[in-house]
């Protein structure tokens, strides 16, 4: 039995399997999920999990070199945005229209639907390496 991290299998496994430069969507119970990207439902009831509880956690395990998130998200939940900017400080942002993101998940690996009930609480991590490239 695993001790410590990320206890769901699923999650750990699409983890283990990232590659750099691979991408991890992360967001709210209302996003729609392509049907070609594994989704990996966390929702227990409104609210639960958090987006950023999860978001934190997966954050334990996976380097990240950039997010994308929606532009929206800017006027429509600017203490979501505080929050994802305090979780991951040191990463780049880029800013795209909801509409790209959604579309975007298709080339996700995976995405973990969580019990968050706020508007634009989604993230794409795009994967690093935890060693330096030359």
């Amino acid at each position: 039995m695993k001790k410590t991290g990320v206890m769901n299998s699923n999650i750990s496994r699409v983890i283990a399997d990232m590659g750099h430069m691979d991408w991890l969507g992360v967001g709210d119970a209302g996003t729609p999920v392509p049907a070609e990207t594994e989704k990996i439902d966390l929702s227990v009831r409104p609210g639960l999990p958090s987006f950023i509880d999860v978001l934190e956690e997966v954050l334990k395990e996976l380097e990240v070199q950039k997010i994308y998130i929606a532009e929206e998200i800017k006027t429509e939940n600017p203490k979501q945005l505080e929050a994802i900017k305090k979780t991951l400080p040191n990463v780049e942002i880029e800013f795209i229209p909801h509409s790209e993101l959604k579309k975007d998940l298709k080339t996700s690996k995976a995405f973990i639907r969580t019990g968050e009930e706020t508007p634009y609480s989604n993230v794409i991590l795009e994967s690093g390496v935890n060693f330096l490239i030359n």
